[in-house]
């Protein structure tokens, strides 16, 4: 028995729920895959899979199995891509993790011809806002919006940074009036992201000097798009990134107010940074991911 063939298969059958559907990904016969399982179970001594004539579902054992040899074979693949990652083309897989709205909004739009450009490369695109599993070598590089890493384990480069801009719905400002200064925000629902500051304040900064606002509304949230419909829906003004809300502004479904001016929370940075392990300097398949995204933010935001 080719023990490690048989693994995978095992590992096909488990995803695709079933010998016939992982058969004909792997291109085999459905009795070889079942027989390959068979004879790993055998091996094992123990049952990985429950059978019937419908379905096939995996038992305890199988499923702690199923997690471990899932590692073993991603920890080989990316052995193999490490190996084969220095070359003049980016070949393998490029595990990637993004924010979940600058993932939808700026990347996703644009990896078609991405993806064209490099035909051997494979991309592994998840929309996440947590570094938990870049540091557990689950992801090959994180994006993230903000300051830059503090961690030493993490190698961070900046790619580049965009701008926070005041928006309102048309039918809010009609209501409510334009605010002509900051400080009229106090008057206002200012719809807020959470950062975890128990002091909600606006920072605008023009060449003569800056101005903190302590703002407040009945609406804080840590998803930036659920601000931005809630601003749509006239429900107030909020602080948003520009390429979340530029193609709203250019349609004339939000509009900028206080543009004279340079904003942001308080603390907060408008940095984008790419984050990976310092054993992938050098991958041309980073490298890639890394320039692809510096062309996309080098173009004004849609």
């Amino acid at each position: 028995m080719d023990k490690l063939l048989a693994i995978r298969m095992f590992i096909e059958t488990v995803d695709a729920q079933g010998f016939s559907a992982a058969a004909r990904k792997l291109g085999l016969a459905t009795s070889s895959v079942s027989r390959a399982v068979d004879a790993l179970e055998h091996d094992l001594g123990a049952t990985l899979l429950n059978r019937s004539t419908r379905q096939i579902s995996v038992t305890e054992a199988g499923a702690r199995y199923y997690q471990k040899a899932r590692r073993v074979l991603d920890d080989l693949a990316d052995a193999d891509a490490q190996v084969s990652d220095r070359g003049s083309e980016p070949v393998g897989r490029l595990r990637v993790c993004v924010p979940v709205e600058f993932g939808r909004q700026r990347i996703a739009p644009h990896l078609g011809r991405w993806l064209a450009r490099y035909p051997a490369l494979e991309l592994d695109l998840s929309l996440s806002d947590r570094l938990d599993d870049l540091l557990d070598g689950r992801f090959d590089v994180a994006i993230r919006l903000g300051a830059a890493a503090s961690d030493a384990d993490m190698v961070c480069r900046p790619l580049g940074e965009f701008r926070r801009w005041v928006v309102a719905s048309p039918a809010y400002l009609a209501s409510r009036g334009i605010p002509q200064a900051p400080q009229e925000l106090a008057g206002h629902e200012c719809l807020r992201f959470n950062y975890a500051s128990t002091r909600p304040l606006w920072r605008f900064n023009q060449p003569g000097g800056q101005v903190e606002v302590a703002v407040q509304g009945r609406l804080c949230s840590d998803n930036a798009d659920v601000l931005r419909q809630a601003v749509l829906d006239g429900l107030g003004l909020a602080l948003l990134a520009d390429w979340l809300v530029a193609a709203d502004v250019a349609a004339g479904r939000l509009v900028r107010v206080l543009d004279d001016w340079e904003c942001g929370p308080e603390h907060a940075r408008s940095q984008i940074n790419a984050l990976y392990l310092p054993n992938h300097r050098g991958s041309r398949r980073v490298g890639a991911f890394m320039e692809f995204l510096e062309g996309l933010l080098n173009e004004a935001p849609r």
